[in-house]
């Protein structure tokens, strides 16, 4: 059975979890700020809340993808990632450059076990 979660703000930031798997997928919230390393930090904190809701933690994450607008500022973002990923059990992670609804510049999506 699916349970879906209700979305954190903004409306983009939703979880849902199936049997002993999660998905969930997190954009910073509003007032949204340009800067990379802002907007991922505060994304990856949806993350956490949202895993948090559904049972679990960063430290049993199996992959992410990160969308992120300009892949010339990854850095960015990679910072951000280091500073909040569990360095003893990092996840497959993949980063790939779209285009995101404006104002946003970072969309994560995860998927972890319980």
């Amino acid at each position: 059975m699916i349970h879906r979660f209700a979305g954190l703000t903004p409306t983009r930031s939703r979880a849902v979890a199936h049997d002993d798997l999660v998905f969930t997928v997190a954009v910073a919230p509003d007032p949204v700020s340009s800067s990379m390393y802002d907007q991922s930090a505060k994304a990856l904190a949806r993350i956490d809340e949202s895993l948090a809701l559904c049972g679990t933690d960063k430290s049993k994450i199996l992959s992410a993808i990160v969308y992120i607008t300009d892949i010339k500022r990854k850095g960015e973002m990679n910072r951000a990632w280091d500073e909040w990923v569990d360095a003893n059990n990092p996840p497959m992670r993949a980063c790939i450059g779209v285009d995101l609804e404006p104002p946003h510049i970072v969309e994560i999506v995860v998927t972890a076990v319980k």
